[in-house]
């Protein structure tokens, strides 16, 4: 039962970690874009093209810092990860060996396979 346990947690982690990525990839993308467009149109001296400039270069900052947070705030559930899995390890050493031989096994099993 706390295997499965412990599976369940770690999938959701995994497949939280993998969809927060892809969304850093993403608005990493869209960045990079809209600073290319920006800059590429920033001749243009209309009024009103200098005002949508403007709120235009606001919201890309605003995004920039918005992903600035996002990464701090990733790589501070990392750090609590690593924090308790550690304090796993520690409390229970002989579960920690035995999980890693039956990975080690695991792996090995597969290999072999292939």
């Amino acid at each position: 039962m706390e295997s499965t346990e412990h599976d369940a947690i770690s999938t959701s982690q995994n497949a939280a970690s993998n969809a927060r990525g892809k969304l850093m990839d993403e608005l990493t993308h869209t960045i990079s874009e809209a600073e290319k467009w920006l800059s590429e149109h920033a001749e243009e001296v209309s009024a009103a093209a200098s005002a949508t400039r403007a709120r235009f270069d606001d919201a890309l900052h605003t995004a920039r810092d918005d992903l600035r947070k996002l990464e701090d705030s990733l790589l501070a559930h990392g750090r609590n990860a690593a924090e308790c899995t550690n304090a796993y390890v520690q409390e229970n050493p002989w579960k920690a060996v035995g999980l890693g031989a039956a990975l080690g096994v695991l792996v090995g099993v597969l290999i072999s396979k292939k």
